[in-house]
């Protein structure tokens, strides 16, 4: 095994430790300089979870502490060009284990975050309430030699007291009045304070949990930071190259493969207007530091409270390839939210795929096979209602046939089968819910999967590309009592309009398969049509 250009940070957050610990580190030392003299000093990021958050805050905190000695070779220390960094008073706000708390051990939660600081800047009978305790500390902070430049508050995950009740309302509404009164002293303490950065995954409107804080500027969206968190894909082909050539050699395989491996597994994140290839630093770390290509992210648990709203929802995973929405509606205010997406969207489950400047609208869609996988594997009891066990029998048996035997007719054996044990009342009840059935299906495969693929004459349901072949699959639906549509029909359909015109250079070989789901049967019918690509 040879030796890995780096150590990889699985799990470190701290700056100081990775900086000292020899650990890989892509530089972002160069947005703070940017955030810092853009002018104003109170600034908001939203990113989904495990994105590197908290490591940039770890970062500010040592940048704003002087520490001059941390940034050797980092772009900061040449933007920066001070023979000293002025050090400022800095209160570090974690509110990461606010996750879950329940009203009764908020108390509790705030101790342990104020103990600390009340104890180093003396104050020995702390107030009652979270606010009057910050304000408290600010005052006593900026009293202090170091405080003539000015305190700096950095507040992590600032949202996770109240995502987990945000499906409660009345709790909502409790947990926002002390949140509320938490943040009440940043706007009277502005001539106290250097500068103010706040992160968290949602966004909750400015009136009901930052009070007077208007004066809060939301960068998440400004191009210019765009890559302040993840892994950009001039960074993995940059200074991580040496990393990717590494990790080819332990994989087997020639770097640009394994670099189109991790394109598609961890890449595909975009938070601005403009173009830009973000991948997901938490999996992209934990593959080189694992040695190997897997569901990291996903893996790392799921909001419940996403899951349980996309299955109360009527959104599918395929529509959820390709979304159109104004920036307004998806990345709207967290609470009061009826809609999925934005949800998603904050969340990291959704991304931007492009932008029509013309009509200012966004297409979203899943990011890459890690959360389109990840979804289908959490969905897919949803939708079948069959064990974990029955499931992984059966995925196994589908992939063999479809991937390994090339067989896409033992593959629909194996699908029939399966779909005939799913209960009634979850058995598919229209077209869309069959092809949501076969998305996951295909997904879990993990055989390149696209739906409602659109041509110049249509849409066609499925496209797979299996390693061999690509299927062009048209599904239909026979209602109970009725003799169409047919397999044939399905067939038809792929020919009259063409679909398979945009596969004419395929590298592979193309196949056209049609198949109908019996509405009777609960299940899909025996005789589909599995016929070569001809487009003559």
């Amino acid at each position: 095994m040879n030796q890995a250009p780096h150590r990889y940070p699985v799990g470190v957050q701290v700056f100081e430790d990775i900086r000292t610990g020899g650990y890989l580190y892509a530089d972002k030392t160069g947005y703070i300089w940017d955030l810092v003299q853009a002018g104003g000093k109170y600034r908001f990021l939203s990113r989904p979870r495990r994105f590197g958050k908290t490591l940039l805050v770890s970062t500010m905190e040592a940048y704003f502490q002087g520490r001059k000695d941390l940034f050797r070779g980092l772009a900061l220390e040449r933007l920066d060009a001070r023979e000293e960094w002025p050090a400022h008073p800095v209160l570090r706000l974690d509110l990461s284990d606010f996750k879950g708390t329940e009203e009764w051990t908020l108390k509790e939660k705030f101790d342990g975050l104020f103990g600390p600081y009340e104890e180093l800047y003396g104050i020995e009978e702390p107030a009652e309430q979270p606010g009057s305790r910050l304000n408290a500390l600010i005052r006593a902070a900026r009293a202090t030699p170091d405080g003539a430049n000015g305190v700096v508050v950095l507040v992590d995950e600032y949202d996770a007291p109240l995502l987990n009740v945000m499906h409660d309302p009345e709790r909502l509404q409790r947990f926002r009045e002390v949140m509320r009164e938490f943040y009440s002293p940043l706007k009277k303490n502005e001539a106290n304070l250097a500068f103010l950065f706040i992160t968290g995954i949602s966004k909750f409107s400015q009136l009901s949990i930052f009070s007077e804080l208007n004066n809060l500027t939301n960068v998440s969206m400004l191009p210019r930071y765009g890559g302040i968190c993840g892994i950009t894909a001039e960074e993995l082909d940059g200074p991580l190259a040496p990393d990717v050539v590494w990790f080819a050699a332990e994989l087997g395989v020639e770097p640009a493969e394994c670099r189109q491996r991790l394109r598609d597994m961890y890449d595909g994140y975009r938070f601005t207007r403009e173009p830009a290839e973000i991948y997901n630093p938490f999996s992209l770390v934990s593959s080189f530091g694992n040695g190997e290509i897997a569901p990291y992210w996903f893996g790392s648990g799921t909001p419940t409270s996403l899951v349980n709203m996309l299955r109360r929802s009527d959104v599918t995973l395929p529509e959820l390839e390709s979304v159109e929405a104004s920036a307004s509606s998806f990345d709207a205010p967290t609470e009061g939210m009826a809609d999925v997406v934005p949800l998603m969207y904050q969340s990291g489950y959704l991304t931007i795929k492009s932008y029509d400047s013309l009509v200012r609208m966004y297409k979203l869609g899943i990011p890459n096979d890690e959360v389109a996988e990840g979804l289908s594997r959490t969905l897919l009891p949803f939708y079948t209602g069959r064990s974990d066990v029955e499931t992984d029998g059966f995925v196994a048996r589908f992939s063999r046939s479809l991937l390994s035997a090339g067989s896409m007719d033992a593959a629909l054996r194996e699908l029939r089968s399966f779909l005939a044990g799913v209960p009634y009342d979850l058995a598919a009840k229209n077209e869309k819910a069959f092809q949501a059935q076969l998305y996951v299906v295909f997904k879990l495969v993990g055989a390149s999967v696209r739906s409602e693929v659109r041509t110049a004459t249509g849409r066609i349901d499925v496209v797979i590309e299996a390693p061999q072949t690509t299927y062009v699959m048209e599904l239909k639906y026979r209602r109970a009592g009725e003799k169409h549509p047919t397999s044939a029909d399905a067939l038809a359909q792929i020919d009259s309009r063409g679909y398979l015109v945009p596969f004419e250079r395929s590298d592979t070989p193309v196949v056209r398969v049609g198949v109908v789901y019996s509405e009777e049967a609960r299940t899909i019918d025996e005789d589909w049509a599995i016929a070569p690509g001809a487009t003559g």
